[in-house]
């Protein structure tokens, strides 16, 4: 989670929360998870706050905000293996599409709703199984941003979205002493996660970048869909 919240690999964060829940339930999972987020991206904020995409920012945010207002309503209604079966199916056809239709050097940049739709859904299953980063990415990908500017418009997203979860989670009572000493316990880690991944932004070329970002993607999907069905 602290390399994908560095943005070398923001397609690995998604698996953070599919593999707590192999041992306690997603919504603990789920749970134990925000405090090292916030961590993790107030890192990602002191790396890449001056360099985020302030466009693509103005736009994500408040649909992001939508997503988790939608999340609150909802939980507990929607099964997190449904959520997950969402993403997973969603995220795996946009690589596909991807991989046998390649976008054309001269292809327009997606419209503005779609960007505020997957924003919706990305604050939606953020707020449900912090799984936030596929539909977003699947926005921001065709953009074609430099590494840092990809990287810091995704650590300010979510580090608002993380934030605004907070008063939510408490109010469905996922907050309690349990959870945040085990968070306490694994916090150490996420910094040094974040702290591996900003050095590789700024190293590695942009080709292998993607190739990073496709291939977390890629085992983002795989997990949701197999821990659904």
């Amino acid at each position: 989670m602290g390399l994908a919240k560095s943005g070398i690999g923001v397609g690995f964060g998604s698996l953070a929360v599919p593999l707590m829940a192999l041992t306690i339930p997603v919504p603990q999972a789920a749970a134990v998870m925000l405090p090292l987020l916030m961590v993790a991206d107030a890192m990602g904020l002191m790396a890449y706050v001056k360099q985020v995409e302030r466009d693509v920012l103005r736009l994500l945010l408040p649909a992001g905000l939508v997503g988790i207002v939608i999340g609150t309503l909802l939980f507990g209604l929607l099964s997190s293996q449904a959520v997950a079966a969402v993403v997973g199916v969603l995220t795996l056809l946009f690589l596909a599409q991807r991989l046998f239709f390649p976008p054309r050097a001269d292809a327009k940049a997606p419209p503005r709703w779609v960007g505020w739709l997957l924003g919706i859904v990305s604050g939606f299953t953020s707020f449900v199984a912090h799984v936030g980063a596929p539909p977003v990415n699947a926005y921001l990908l065709p953009l074609r941003l430099s590494p840092v500017k990809f990287s810091a418009t995704l650590a300010v997203f979510f580090a608002v979205v993380n934030a605004a979860k907070w008063i939510p989670y408490a109010w469905l009572g996922l907050i309690d002493l349990r959870n945040m000493a085990t968070a306490l316990v694994l916090m150490p880690l996420a910094p040094v996660g974040v702290w591996i991944g900003v050095r590789l932004v700024h190293r590695v070329s942009p080709v292998w970048f993607y190739r990073l970002v496709y291939a977390g993607m890629l085992l983002t999907g795989i997990k949701l869909v197999w821990d659904a069905f």
